[in-house]
């Protein structure tokens, strides 16, 4: 079953990039799964996944992206190590993102993935201690995609908006 966000956005995806439904690529829980198709390496294609979440305590972005980097680990991925993180966005509309190397077995060998992850707050308007984070991952291999994808995954990143209501 196909998760669903916590608020309607509207983005754009760059070129290079389609979308694929999520339980057709073993990600379920996503809402959404885009694939850079002229990316695929080794047998992995790089990827951006959303997926979101209402939370109603006041936990800061950052325990919020140590619980991402603890799923990982729990979910049996080697080496999950955090790099840089930074905070970004204002206070109205904070942000986190955070660098991420895993270690997954791919087709019976290991290979070295970089998470590249954004956190995204908005806040119920009706509600303001009610806040959706929104997850925003890029996946990619270290060693030749990474430094292919990132760019189109930033312009992605900077069409995501809350959809307006008509």
């Amino acid at each position: 079953m196909v998760g669903t966000l916590p608020v309607p956005i509207v983005f754009e995806l760059p070129d290079g990039w389609r979308s694929v439904p999520p339980d057709e690529v073993g990600t379920p829980d996503a809402a959404f799964v885009a694939l850079n198709t002229g990316s695929s390496r080794e047998g992995f294609t790089a990827n951006i996944t959303i997926t979101g979440e209402l939370r109603e305590d006041d936990a800061p972005l950052t325990a919020i992206g140590d619980e991402a980097v603890e799923k990982l680990r729990t979910a049996g991925a080697a080496g999950v190590q955090l790099g840089r993180r930074n905070e970004v966005g204002s206070a109205e509309n904070p942000g986190l993102t955070q660098a991420v190397k895993l270690t997954v077995g791919l087709k019976g060998k290991q290979v070295d993935i970089v998470q590249f992850q954004v956190f995204m707050v908005m806040r119920d308007q009706q509600a303001p201690e009610r806040r959706a984070v929104l997850h925003v991952v890029l996946s990619a291999l270290l060693e030749n995609q990474f430094e292919h994808v990132i760019d189109g995954f930033q312009e992605f990143l900077a069409t995501i908006k809350p959809e307006r209501a008509a």
